[in-house]
């Protein structure tokens, strides 16, 4: 045999191995998007909502934070994250940023007293310095962390970050969070938006190389970041399937993952695409929140009750009508 035929031949076996992988890896996802949730398995009063930037810097007023009350009131919504950066990219945190955070707490603790609000803060992270925040600069995270306690001596119970993309392993992350907790105390909530999990052992290397940066974190990152903090939210939306019967089995097995991984008095929530502009069309048909709502039913119908679970929307300003009735309908008082 010809060097290049041994070539062709091992490429064609590759191939087909990997053509196989797939194969079983959509079979499984379809599988467990199957089966009847239990009638207990919906929402326990810990949902969570991430909110927009206009609350805090003065484009929303008092009137807003009304309706909206109105909108959360009987519903699963225990936190709000509410955008109140992004850092500079140095770390710092203007107060500059969010010039309206004082009137909004005190409009939001009027109407809405028993719904916790976090200031959402965080930024891009990767290797290219120039545009992005270097988690991994003591100096950086010391001036994240002086922001984020600024925030919650202004009157916010606590901290939700979102630093994207974080690699497998990074060690940055868990300092940030160690330093937070010093600095907030116990008492406050230390929240975190956290990439996927790796669904099948062996996908997040070749995905990283497909993309340049990991999209999953491997069982034990995660749950490292897990220990460090009070709240993880994952964002289980963007998953790349394009229809919704594989997309809600990627959901069941994010839920199954977390639930296995999380110990119980820490609150795992899974995030619902409440947004209509993925990119692609076919994430925009495949990923909504019923099915997001329908996945986490099943998962912790298949776990056994729980009640430090729930979903986290994204995001209140792309949020429609239908988003809202999907989550009272397959989430909050599920048929």
């Amino acid at each position: 045999m010809t060097t290049r035929r041994r070539i062709l031949t091992w490429v064609a076996a590759v191939l087909a191995v990997l053509l196989l992988l797939a194969t079983a890896a959509v079979v499984a996802l379809r599988l467990q998007f199957t089966g009847t949730p239990a009638p207990w398995a919906r929402t326990s009063g810990h949902d969570a909502l991430w909110m927009g930037h206009m609350w805090v810097d003065g484009r929303k007023g008092e009137a807003d934070v009304q309706a909206l009350a109105g909108r959360l009131r009987g519903t699963g919504i225990k936190d709000v994250y509410v955008h109140s950066g992004p850092f500079d990219l140095n770390g710092t945190l203007p107060a500059s940023k969010y010039p309206n955070a004082g009137n909004f707490l005190k409009w939001w603790r009027a109407y809405l007293p028993g719904v916790r609000v976090s200031a959402w803060l965080g930024q891009s992270v990767n290797e290219d310095k120039q545009r992005n925040l270097d988690l991994a600069d003591p100096a950086a995270r010391a001036r994240i962390v002086q922001g984020a306690a600024a925030l919650v001596a202004l009157g916010f119970d606590g901290v939700h970050y979102d630093f994207e993309p974080v690699s497998d392993g990074d060690r940055s992350l868990p300092a940030v969070l160690e330093a937070t907790r010093a600095a907030i105390g116990p008492a406050r909530l230390l929240s975190v938006s956290t990439q996927q999990i790796e669904p099948i052992a062996g996908v997040r290397f070749p995905a990283a190389l497909l993309i340049g940066h990991d999209k999953y974190w491997s069982p034990g990152y995660f749950g490292e970041i897990a220990a460090r903090a009070d709240q993880v939210a994952i964002m289980t939306y963007d998953s790349w399937w394009p229809f919704s019967s594989l997309y809600g089995g990627h959901v069941v097995r994010q839920a199954e993952l977390a639930l296995s991984i999380v110990r119980p008095g820490k609150t795992i929530l899974i995030g619902a695409p409440a947004y209509h502009d993925h990119g692609w069309q076919r994430s925009d048909d495949a990923e909504s929140v019923a099915t997001a709502a329908a996945a986490a039913r099943l998962a912790l119908t298949e776990y056994g009750p729980r009640t430090d679970f729930g979903l986290a929307l994204y995001v209140d300003f792309a949020a429609t009508e239908e988003d809202w009735r999907e989550y009272a309908e397959s989430w909050v008082s599920p048929r």
